[in-house]
């Protein structure tokens, strides 16, 4: 099968990351970047051997024949570079938040569609080692039925350091981490049926909420509690890991601080650690996120070649919808049902 030929759209700090993840996999080829500031695009394509830049998004599309895109750019760009593929017939991978509102992000896969171009959101965090070990471990029913689960991202972290625009932003931890923990819920519970919701700003610096509280009862009747907080000074910092407690009619499973997932059932207590693969080029901090990005851009490729693939537009705009229902239930007071 011949190698898809794809460019990256945006060389900022996540592209360092997403570029060599790519690079670990077999049938693809990167063959050109495109940066507004044309220099940091020309130093990303030095470090990676990339044999073109472009500061010029339309002499990109004109003189390069591509199989898809990568996009890598603040959400507010996500729709644009998005509809210049499509009217190319290139398929787009997109980063994580789809769209700046759901309105947008329905909108943006309406418009790939209709010019038959597939969609991918680059959802990494349910291709986590641990996630994916949770996620076997409860559909083998060891635990039986599951009825109740805690989704807890909770840090201290500096965020805003490495990511200065995240401060700036009027939605901020229901969109950047919310996007990923909600996505997780589906992926381990199914559906929402419905949510509640609260959101708090504590950090006086910053224009959007940090700290995000979401009560969502699933379709298969399980109560979901997910925490989200970047303000959040506790015993052990856990960034960058999702800490998942499930609750079952045999058992437990809880996956802690340091991809430690234990099974508690009458019999006892079963311990496991989970590493992720720490390949050079990651950042030993980021590590459990930046090996989950050569996982799914594996299960994009899977896709793009017309085979099954789990990150799509489709799926994602539901992830979408609980976002923004629930900025919704947090701004009402109300229950949101979909």
């Amino acid at each position: 099968m011949k190698k898809l030929r794809f460019a990256v759209i945006g060389t900022g700090f996540w592209a360092k990351y997403q570029i060599p993840a790519w690079l670990e996999i077999d049938g693809v080829e990167l063959v050109a970047l495109y940066n507004r500031t044309l220099h940091k695009a020309e130093a990303l394509a030095k470090q990676f051997k990339v044999p073109r830049v472009y500061g010029d998004i339309d002499a990109l599309f004109a003189q390069e024949e591509l199989d898809f895109i990568d996009i890598i750019t603040d959400v507010d760009t996500h729709v644009y570079f998005t509809q210049k593929a499509a009217e190319k017939g290139v398929a787009v991978i997109c980063q994580k938040p789809m769209a700046p509102t759901f309105n947008e992000a329905k909108a943006m896969l309406e418009f790939c569609e209709s010019h038959h171009s597939p969609l991918f959101i680059h959802e990494n965090f349910r291709w986590q080692v641990p996630i994916r070990e949770l996620k076997q471990a409860l559909d083998s029913g060891e635990i039986g039925t599951v009825f109740k689960a805690r989704v807890s991202f909770c840090s201290a972290f500096p965020v805003f350091d490495n990511q200065p625009f995240l401060a700036g932003l009027e939605h901020f931890i229901l969109t950047d981490i919310g996007s990923h923990v909600l996505d997780i819920c589906r992926f381990l519970f199914g559906e929402a049926e419905s949510l509640y919701a609260l959101t708090k700003r504590v950090n006086p610096r910053i224009k959007g909420e940090d700290v995000a509280n979401v009560l969502m009862e699933m379709e298969n009747g399980v109560h979901c509690f997910v925490e989200m907080s970047y303000a959040s000074i506790l015993e052990k910092e856990a960034f960058p890991q999702t800490l998942i407690l499930v609750e079952g009619t045999l058992g437990s499973a809880h996956l802690s601080n340091d991809f430690v997932l234990k099974i508690t059932t009458k019999e006892g207590t079963f311990t496991e650690k989970i590493y992720p693969e720490m390949y050079p080029w990651l950042d030993p901090e980021y590590a459990v996120v930046h090996s989950s990005i050569v996982d799914c851009n594996e299960d994009i490729l899977s896709g793009l070649q017309g085979g099954p693939c789990e990150t799509t537009g489709a799926d994602n705009l539901k992830t979408v919808a609980l976002v923004w229902g629930a900025y919704e239930s947090a701004k009402t007071g109300a229950v949101v049902r979909f």
